[in-house]
């Protein structure tokens, strides 16, 4: 008589999870500073809100919890045919972190969720590892996650990843939009590339172009995989910097993250009624890899702009009278700012001249 049908038998290995676990605790545990309470091996992550001064240097009188949840979308798909996987740990933390940044909002903790037919220790540890480190350079604590092996589900190989962001805003200080006015300046900070928006067109053009993850593209410097798996900015710590310096003064009016529809589906989000954004798009050079994917796939100039951040991945709306000391001060801590366009009268969408 046989032994039996085990757990592992059915496609989940019990061990491998235990040996992700192993690979991943050091990077996790760098993330964690005071505030984060040691229940290792637990139930659930313990945040503490305990914003006593001395103690964690906050002290907010009216905390508002800012959230939001995002995945990496069809680069992924690139990432796994090229076997470079840690880089979409970033474009994971990118997408959610820069999103709550657009609120003013400090990124407190991280939590991932990574789905896949069969565990793979060391591939999906560079995962979660590429997470960690996108969270400490975020001063955010990675305070816990889910690893799901699901036979039958997913194609041997491949896996999913989803991740959620919590931060935390004063409510006078957060940045809504509503301080938006006539005359405000519009800073551009540049992007590291595509980002991880627009893949499934990008993975289309690659495809007609008969191109693999390991084929060179002369024209861009490196493989496939080198230009297209570059991880999206962390625009967060530079952003915050601002926030910081200015403290209660109203100067940063409106923020927007660059990702799907670009500059004309992102920016008019933030934009009162009555006003509208008006962007030159002279103001800054459109960087190589988007006259390359507009070119190799006869795509028309408007929904390359539609579809892609065109080398603008985060847009601030500032007063007009700091709006150079705030470039300044984005710069310093290593960012690429333009000045890309100004808020003028008009029917709430971004306009470009």
């Amino acid at each position: 008589m046989g032994k039996g049908l085990t757990y592992k038998a059915a496609g989940v290995d019990m061990e491998a999870g235990d040996a992700l676990v192993d690979r991943i605790k050091q990077a996790v545990e760098r993330t964690h500073g005071p505030r984060v309470v040691d229940l290792y091996g637990h139930f659930a992550g313990v945040f503490s809100l305990d914003f006593n001064e001395r103690l964690f240097k906050h002290n907010y009188r009216h905390p508002l919890l800012v959230a939001g949840a995002d995945g990496v979308g069809t680069k992924l798909r690139l990432a796994i045919d090229a076997g470079r996987v840690r880089t979409v740990g970033q474009d994971l933390v990118g997408m959610c972190v820069n999103d709550i940044a657009v609120l003013g909002a400090e990124p407190l903790f991280f939590l991932d969720y990574l789905a896949t037919a069969r565990l793979e220790p060391h591939l999906h540890a560079e995962v979660v590892i590429g997470v960690a480190e996108a969270c400490q350079a975020c001063d955010c604590a990675l305070l816990g996650g889910e690893t799901a092996e699901m036979p039958g589900f997913y194609a041997p190989g491949d896996f999913d990843l989803a991740g959620f962001a919590v931060g935390v805003v004063e409510r006078s200080r957060i940045i809504d939009g509503r301080r938006v006015r006539e005359g405000d300046v519009i800073l551009g900070l540049v992007s590291s590339g595509v980002h991880s928006n627009g893949y499934s067109l990008v993975r289309r053009i690659l495809s007609e172009a008969g191109l693999k993850a390991d084929s060179p593209v002369p024209e861009l410097g490196g493989t496939v995989a080198d230009v297209f798996l570059t991880p999206t900015r962390l625009y967060s710590p530079a952003v915050l910097k601002v926030l910081r310096h200015y403290g209660t003064k109203k100067v940063v009016h409106a923020m927007a993250h660059i990702t799907g529809a670009g500059i004309p589906g992102n920016v008019p989000r933030v934009i009162p009624k009555g006003l509208e954004a008006r962007i030159d798009r002279s103001s800054w050079p459109v960087p190589a890899v988007f006259k390359w994917l507009q070119k190799a796939g006869d795509v028309p100039p408007k929904e390359m702009w539609r579809v892609f951040n065109m080398g603008i991945g985060f847009v601030m709306v500032v007063s007009p009278f700091y709006a150079a000391h705030i470039a300044a001060m984005l710069r310093k801590a290593g960012e690429t700012v333009h000045r890309i366009g100004t808020i003028a009268r008009g029917g709430g969408e971004a306009v470009f001249d």
